[in-house]
């Protein structure tokens, strides 16, 4: 059920400026595990949240960029908190170029994991028939829980460890059908590649070498056209990046937060 300007679930580890995590669209608070637990024994608050409308998070009021970018600041306000670092993977990607479109005063810093600044070419024929593909067999009476698997072995590189591919499936199954379909409508409509020359806040693009869904060439565009952007490539990772390859996902994110200005500056 929808309650409007309700706050996000979401868990956190440690204490100190804040790095939230935002999920993809199969996503939910639980795939940050390996990051929480990272950075929140290294001087930093580290919170994920499930989604508005995914987990134990209420539905927004609606499925749109502008409702679930709000949420964000929202959050931040609760906890007393005038800028985070954000992480956004894959769609969570999108909504964080979304929010640093219309909220960048909050944002410390940015970071883009295996995501695009727009959905297909310009035309919308494509989108149209992504979203009735994959909203057919849900349409047929099928269960996320049927489609997970099939979908996740899509993501995961090959040679992935099994517990994080397994990690990824369970959290996928999870997701409400009604927040997936209203998800996937947004999805089909996100363009945000007109902002990205305008971002101001220090932003860390991150690829998966075997990505297929954001592959590494689409990412190091994004990169190119964000100013003083930094972009790496996590190897041997697929889609699922901060899971399938954490320990070198970290490090990298550690290597960015390091160098980013004091708070306040």
């Amino acid at each position: 059920m929808a309650n409007p300007g309700a706050l996000p679930a979401f868990k956190s580890e440690g204490q100190g400026p804040l790095l939230l995590f935002l999920h993809g669209i199969g996503g939910n608070r639980t795939l940050f595990d390996p990051q929480l637990a990272h950075f929140g024994a290294r001087g930093w608050r580290a919170m994920a949240w499930d989604g508005p409308g995914y987990g134990d998070s209420p539905a927004p009021a609606r499925f749109d960029w502008a409702e679930l970018a709000a949420a964000v600041p929202r959050l931040l306000d609760s906890l007393q908190m005038d800028q985070t670092v954000l992480v956004g993977h894959s769609m969570g990607g999108m909504l964080a170029q979304e929010v640093a479109a219309r909220h960048g005063d909050r944002l410390r810093g940015l970071v883009l994991s295996g995501t695009s600044p727009s959905f297909g070419p310009a035309s919308g024929d494509w989108q149209a028939k992504f979203l009735a593909e994959r909203l057919a067999p849900l349409d047929a009476g099928r269960s996320m829980a049927h489609l997970a698997p099939e979908l996740m072995r899509n993501m995961v590189a090959k040679g992935a460890d099994p517990a994080a591919e397994a990690a990824a499936t369970a959290a996928m199954a999870a997701v409400p059908e009604a927040t997936y379909r209203g998800m996937l409508s947004m999805l089909t409509v996100f363009d945000r590649r007109d902002a990205l020359a305008a971002l101001s806040m220090p932003v860390l693009v991150l690829a998966g070498s075997a990505d297929r869904v954001a592959p590494p060439v689409v990412m190091k565009r994004m990169a190119a056209a964000i100013p003083g952007s930094r972009y790496v490539v996590i190897e041997g990772a697929g889609h699922i990046s901060n899971l399938e390859r954490p320990a070198a996902f970290n490090a990298a994110l550690e290597a960015f937060l390091a160098d980013l200005p004091p708070a306040g500056f």
